[in-house]
Formats: C-alpha cells, structure tokens, sequence
C-alpha cells in the first residue's frame, strides 16, 4: 500500500466514514460517542496516528448528540464499546445491560453553574435571592447532578428554583437572550456562553463536592463474547490518553481541529482550559481508582452517589449497585499483556 493511500485511509477513519475494505483483516469495532467534547478526543487522537489499525481494529463510529439515545441504541447492537457521561452510564447499566470498564476524565470542574456577570456577586453574597428565579439546565444530567449540588451548598432546595428543562444549545441561546437567571451547563458550552453572553460561573460540580465522572463503556453482551477486542480497545484510549499529557500543543490543535467539525469553534484559551481543568486517567491511575481491595473502589462512591441522583428524580427506580456493571476486568487485561500494556502507555 502507498504512503498515500495509508494517509487516505487514516483520514477516512478519523472522520468516521467507515472501514475500508483494505481494513478487512482488522477486526470491526463500534465506537460510539458524542463528538466535539474533551473526552471524544482521544479517538480522533488515535484515527489521525493510526493506533487502531496497530492493535488490529477497524473502528466504526457513531455519534449521538446525548448520552440517552446512545445508550438507548444498545439493543439495536449499533455499537460495541464507547464513551458518555456518567448519568447514561448508571441508566444504561440499569436498563440496557451496559457495562462501565474505565474513566474518560473527571469533569467536576466542568459542569458548572452560571449567572450574568452583573448578577454575579450578588447571587453569591445572598443566594436566597434565587428564590422563585428560573435555572435552565438539561434534567436528568450530570449537568443537573452538579447544578442541585449547588444549590445545595447554597442553603437552597430543588424546589426553590423554577428549573427549566432544555437541551445544552437551547439553554445557551435562551440564556443569550436574556431567559433565566441560571444557567447549568457543562464545557465546553459554558465557554461559549461566556462569549456570547458575559456570563459567569458562579459555581462547579467540584465547588460542591459532586463528582462527574466520565466513563469508558461496553455491551455487556458484546464483551463477554469479545474480550480481547475489549481490551484493545481500552490500550487504544489510554495510549491517545498518555500522548495528551506529553504533546500539549500537539493535543490543543487536534482539539481545535475536532471541536470545528462538531461545530464548536471557541478561542485557544478555551482549549488549554479543557486540559487544566479535566483530569484524566493512564493505565496505573485507571487501575488505581477502580481497584476494590476489599471494599468499595473510587469509582464505587461516585457511582453510588450518582445512582442516589438518579433515583431521586425518578429516572431509575432502583438502581443497581456499582459492582454489579463497573469492571475493571478488561483494564487488568491490558495489564498483564507485556504488549497492550507498553502500548497503552505509549512506551
């Protein structure tokens, strides 16, 4: 195959457009997403180097613009192995049987509540003052989980704002045009409303102790049948994971690059912001934080207060415990294979 033709087909797959047929002696892998986010990254990151075809997968890519119709396509087996936030991670795994094996990034820092800066100072010396006043926000949301924690650390209730339920691009242009008084929204959204609207963040999920993270995701059907294609798909990840931390420029103009073709343009700043303020996982730190040794793991306690969220708004009813869909099976896979494991860390 031609230099040329091997940078055609690495582009191909970075845009998502399928797999070729000079792909075929590489297993095909689902790979759903939601696009121009932090974590979504790392899979263009892989596309442009060409680590999928080096662990021997031809990934096939999804985009949904939410967590709820991601996880809601599982049934349809539209997808193998993925990434979303962690409010459809708990409600996939209580009800489409999908399995959380990894930490894309923690992003407390980044779902954050926001005011117009004239509000700004007042909302913060008197919260009370929110009484009655509207809060947009996407229900059902780590966006929602940070923003009620908020309100929480503010002495407020749910019941005291007026929440309005809309979707992220919703909340920004009815915000920019003056509705609400609050704004829950996650990044890079809350840039973009900083822009547009003078607004300012008031308050984060990491101010009010609420954890978010993001997770790495898997049928369970599918990795129970596909082990090994389950694990070289994490060693994928993690590698793009590892360069990020070594390559910052490098990384901020792929992320400038990826977030234009998801349609979010934002200044440079910006994007240095999503690396300083989302922390993210290599392989010894993923093994880390969902290691149980007995107890229950890091990751245990994050899901378990966010299935606690969960049920209180009604969206499951029961959820299930963390250690009955958290796994970090196929991390220690990666681990005990000299070769996933020098490639994941990019050795």
């Amino acid at each position: 195959m031609t230099d040329v033709r091997k940078l055609f087909l690495i582009a191909v797959a970075a845009l998502g457009l399928g797999v070729s047929p000079e792909a075929s002696a590489a297993t095909t892998i689902g790979v759903s997403y939601q696009p121009a986010l932090y974590w979504s990254l790392p899979y263009f990151i892989a596309s442009k180097m060409g680590w999928w075809q080096q662990m021997d997968l031809a990934p096939n890519f999804s985009t949904f613009p939410a967590g709820a119709p991601q996880v809601a396509a599982a049934p349809s087996k539209s997808w193998d192995v993925g990434g979303t936030g962690s409010a459809p991670a708990v409600l996939g795994a209580a009800r489409f049987n999908i399995l959380t094996i990894g930490i894309t990034n923690d992003e407390s820092a980044a779902n954050v509540v926001m005011a117009r800066a004239d509000d700004a100072a007042g909302i913060l010396k008197d919260p009370q003052s929110l009484k009655g006043k509207q809060l947009l926000v996407s229900t059902n949301s780590t966006g929602e989980y940070a923003a009620l924690g908020c309100l929480r650390k503010w002495g407020l209730q749910r019941t005291d704002v007026q929440e309005v339920n809309l979707q992220q691009p919703q909340i920004i242009s009815a915000f920019s045009s003056g509705d609400g008084t609050l704004a829950g929204v996650w990044a890079p959204n809350d840039y973009t409303l900083e822009d547009r609207a003078g607004a300012k963040i008031i308050c984060t999920g990491k101010d009010a102790g609420i954890a978010v993270p993001g997770t790495l995701i898997v049928r369970a059907d599918y990795a129970k049948s596909n082990p090994a294609e389950v694990s070289r798909y994490l060693a994928v990840y993690l590698r793009s994971v590892a360069w990020e931390r070594k390559h910052r420029q490098e990384t901020i103009d792929l992320m400038r690059e990826f977030y234009q073709q998801g349609g979010v343009t934002i200044p440079d700043k910006y994007l240095a912001q999503e690396i300083d303020t989302r922390p993210t996982f290599i392989l010894d730190e993923q093994l880390k934080i969902m290691a149980r040794n007995g107890g229950a793991s890091t990751v245990d306690g994050w899901y378990e207060k966010l299935g606690d969220y969960l049920k209180s708004t009604g969206t499951v009813s029961d959820p299930p415990s963390p250690s009955a869909y958290i796994t970090d099976q196929y991390l220690k896979m990666v681990d005990a294979d000299p070769k996933l494991k020098a490639f994941a860390n990019g050795d």
